[in-house]
């Protein structure tokens, strides 16, 4: 039996009749469906079909996308080398078993509208041996002033289309291996960022210099199309000696801001828009906040002043704006930028210590990460900033006072309740060690007694036996459900997360390996080889979400030697259709944020798990 919604917030809104004409005139999508108040179209990415075609050893499983500018009743044919091999048009679902097949075998997809077939898609990307690589080239090493040798790693990625032409690229940052914790002293080699191709062609290198940082909390870069021309953009935090694409120099090219300790607490600090399909710095501003004192932000050697945070956001409810952040564990600024016709606006800045907001307990509440998503249902994207959120036009919505802590989900968790839920863990010994929250008012639903530094958290739905999504920690010994009663077994990785399987319910991704949670053990669906996960002991992959094929996920991992991404599609059936994630605006801003910081899942604006709903079909508009 599917649970009842009450499909409240903006993504799950279908227009009328009335509107839905008005909207097709204008070349938007709606879509049918019981009456509901009227949503405000959203900006997405025009993509291509995005095929794919992964070799089990017994055939080929090609999977494609359900786009949002699709109708609801649309099929597929599935085409090899021109000739049709599915019996019947696929409805069902975005997937089809081609049985016998070679891995050469050349795929093509063509939607069937009011009856009649349309053009090929774009060919199938092949995943010959269950993955693809995307060959990369690492950037020289070197030696730092301290005489510290370097070579460089594959980090985080991000996905955007930067030429416009539907498909996904690359955008991989290049960290070198002393690349160092704010708390760390000692140089740093400098930060790369490579624009990249799905056959490896390098569109462009940026290399932001030695004025910035090496590490997981300095350079948090967004990947997304703020203007709206069907181009992403490439946003980050940039410095004296930063070279773009191009090879022109941002600032002065000879200046050097580092002090004895490698750290950079001196000299200019700019916001840069780069371009995606060149890699040109088209528009630098000065950095907001300024770094000011030091000390202002809690310690006088740099550790503070330098946590950094990034992310995409709705704000308007239409058209994206680029969140830029800074400060977590004392004072915290956040700062909101449109990018339109080739320049910066800021949106608003949130200050902890303005007039507005001192001493309203604001202060204090950042994680190593942050969520965005309409927590309040009025059709524009709020800011989930750890114990606190600021609403869409800039000002504090609420705090629960609990302080700074490592991990956090907002997504539909519970789909009995109406709305988001949000679950986070907290670093402070003195405070709760979890806590279950109702994001739209900051109420606390329930939470665990504080006991000590709960560094892992997670929430998704990995276990049909419970209606809903399970949560569990690193501190606790059970997996919870959305009441936080005890259900049983905790799964065996506290860390991330992948639809991998051809079920609804999530599975358990950690380090190189992907495990199907069970209640007396969990089963393993998947170990790569010949790859490495990133961030330490955080163990992510460079990138996991939907980028190819039907709605589950792909895990991309850099190969040991840092020549390749590998990416992993599921080779794994499923009887389940539902629009590409890509094109649910809250699970497409999570994929944007996940490099930010300590990387997280992305989470979609409606719940996908055991005994779910329909799936909702996003109201958007393409450029």
């Amino acid at each position: 039996m599917q649970h009842p919604r009450k499909h409240r917030r903006r993504t799950h809104a279908l227009l009328s009749a009335l509107a839905a004409a008005t909207l097709a005139g204008a070349g938007l999508t709606a879509l049918s469906g019981a009456p509901a108040q009227a949503a405000t179209a959203r900006q997405v990415e025009k993509l291509d079909r995005g095929v794919v075609s992964v070799y089990t050893g017994s055939g080929n499983l090609v999977s494609w996308r359900w786009l949002a500018t699709d109708p609801n009743d649309v099929s597929f044919n599935v085409y090899r080398a021109g000739t049709r091999v599915n019996s019947s048009p696929v409805t069902g679902s975005t997937n089809y078993f081609h049985s016998g097949a070679p891995d050469s075998a050349d795929y093509t997809v063509r939607a069937v509208m009011n009856g009649v077939e349309q053009g090929d898609s774009v060919h199938a990307v092949q995943f010959r041996a269950g993955y693809k690589d995307v060959p990369i080239s690492p950037p020289a090493g070197g030696t730092t002033p301290d005489g510290v040798a370097y070579t460089y790693e594959a980090n985080d990625a991000s996905v955007g289309d930067l030429d416009g032409d539907g498909a996904l690229e690359f955008v991989l940052k290049w960290q070198p291996t002393n690349a160092k914790d704010n708390s760390q002293s000692g140089c740093t080699g400098s930060t790369v960022v490579d624009g990249i191709e799905l056959d490896g062609t390098r569109l462009w290198r940026i290399d932001l210099g030695r004025n910035i940082r090496s590490g997981a909390h300095y350079t948090q870069f967004q990947v997304y199309d703020y203007d709206g021309d069907g181009e992403a953009e490439v946003a980050m935090k940039t410095a004296d000696g930063t070279k773009d694409g191009t090879g022109a120099v941002i600032g002065s090219s000879s200046a050097d801001h580092r002090n004895s300790s490698g750290y950079v607490l001196s000299g200019p600090e700019y916001l840069t828009m780069f371009n995606g399909r060149t890699g040109k710095a088209m528009s630098s501003v000065d950095h907001v906040p300024a770094r000011g004192t030091v000390s202002s932000w809690g310690d006088s050697y740099g550790n503070r002043v330098d946590r950094f945070l990034a992310g995409t956001a709705y704000l308007d409810g239409a058209r994206p704006s680029l969140i830029m952040a800074r400060g977590y564990y004392t004072r915290s600024v956040i700062a909101a930028w449109d990018w339109r016709n080739g320049r910066f606006t800021r949106r608003w800045t949130f200050d902890t210590d303005s007039s507005t907001n001192s001493g309203r307990g604001y202060d204090g509440q950042g994680s190593h990460s942050l969520s965005v998503g309409d927590v309040d249902n009025d059709g524009k994207d709020e800011i989930v900033y750890g114990s606190m959120a600021v609403d869409d036009n800039g000002n504090g919505l609420w705090t629960t006072r609990t302080g700074h802590g490592d991990a956090q989900h907002l997504g539909d968790l519970d789909p009995s309740h109406a709305g988001l839920e949000y679950y986070k863990v907290s670093e402070s010994t003195s405070q709760p060690a979890a806590l279950y929250i109702d994001p739209a008012k900051g109420t606390v639903n329930w939470k665990l007694a504080a006991c000590c530094d709960n560094g892992r958290g997670v929430a998704g739905d990995v276990w049909a036996g419970n209606d809903g999504a399970e949560t569990w920690s690193a501190s606790d010994t059970s997996v919870r459900d959305e009441a936080g009663a005890t259900k049983g077994r905790e799964p065996s990785s506290v860390n991330f997360l992948a639809w991998w399987d051809g079920d609804t319910t999530r599975e358990l991704l950690d380090g190189t390996h992907i495990d199907k949670y069970g209640t007396s053990s969990d089963t393993r669906l998947l170990t790569a080889s010949g790859v490495h996960s990133n961030n330490g002991t955080k163990a992510t992959p460079a990138l996991s979400g939907d980028i190819l094929g039907d709605w589950r996920e792909e895990v991309v991992w850099p190969t040991t030697d840092n020549t390749a991404l590998r990416i992993h599609s599921t080779p794994n059936e499923t009887g389940t259709r539902i629009t590409t994630l890509l094109h649910d605006t809250m699970y497409r801003t999570g994929l944007a944020w996940q490099n930010t910081a300590y990387n997280q899942p992305p989470h979609p604006s409606f719940f996908i798990g055991n005994k779910m709903a329909t799936a909702p079909r996003p109201t958007v508009y393409t450029p």
